[in-house]
């Protein structure tokens, strides 16, 4: 036991742990806008179910890392690039994330997106679909920064587990926060069309820190942030 519980070992896992509640920050936000869509009483039980397919998922793939590690190998070149099965999951989900976002923007600049209109869109199947296909993308990034991170198996899950379960705690109160706000609402849907952006260059070979996007992110929602206290306060001095 007290080679496993190493000071190399918990500092690996407080770290992964850190990382991979903000790489699953994505994830909950494609996650509250698609539960969004569903009726008020399903929204919170698709939210967990979906959070939970994601744990399980990436937590197949770590125990199949050999197989993840082959995804790595290139396959074919395109003009002059190599692509392996990553980038090829990696383009594939970037469009999809571009493809459903850019979607859900035209709903809601259309106003179609009234309580009834949603019911009739969407099934929770069909949500629980989208979610599944979205979750081997980033499961699939989450997982290779893992390997890249830590040696011991159990501390690539542990990490996974508790940020899933974190998530899973402040997801209801993220959902809630972005119905309640359409402007809120609007930027995370700009969120994601900049995530699936990142995801399609990273398949195709051009590498893109993170940082800078999480940057841009922070300081986008920061700015917003103030904007609904400024208008909150003009309510209040008016009323």
């Amino acid at each position: 036991m007290d080679h496993l519980l190493t000071s190399e070992n918990l500092i690996a896992l407080c770290t992964l742990t850190l990382l991979e509640v903000v790489l699953g920050i994505d994830n909950v936000v494609f996650l509250t806008i698609l539960a969004g869509r569903l009726p008020k009483e399903r929204q919170a039980s698709a939210r967990r179910i979906g959070l939970a397919l994601a744990m399980l998922m990436r937590i197949g793939l770590l125990l199949a890392l050999s197989w993840v590690m082959k995804l790595t190998m290139p396959l074919f070149a395109v003009l002059g690039h190599q692509l392996c099965g990553r980038d090829l999951i990696l383009l594939g989900g970037g469009l999809f994330l571009i493809g459903k976002a850019t979607f859900e923007i035209h709903h809601k600049l259309e106003g179609e997106d009234s309580q009834a209109a949603q019911g009739a869109a969407a099934t929770f199947g069909a949500v629980l679909l989208q979610v599944i296909v979205l979750d081997v993308v980033f499961s699939l990034d989450s997982v290779i920064t893992a390997v890249g991170m830590a040696e011991e198996l159990w501390v690539m899950i542990t990490a996974v587990v508790v940020a899933v379960v974190v998530m899973m705690i402040f997801a209801g109160a993220i959902g809630e926060f972005i119905e309640r706000h359409p402007t809120m609402k609007m930027l995370a849907l700009s969120f994601l069309i900049l995530i699936g952006v990142m995801l399609f260059a990273e398949g195709l070979g051009k590498h893109i820190e993170k940082g800078y996007i999480y940057f841009a992110m922070s300081f986008s929602l920061a700015v917003e942030l103030l904007n609904l206290r400024l208008h909150r306060a003009r309510v209040a001095g008016s009323a």
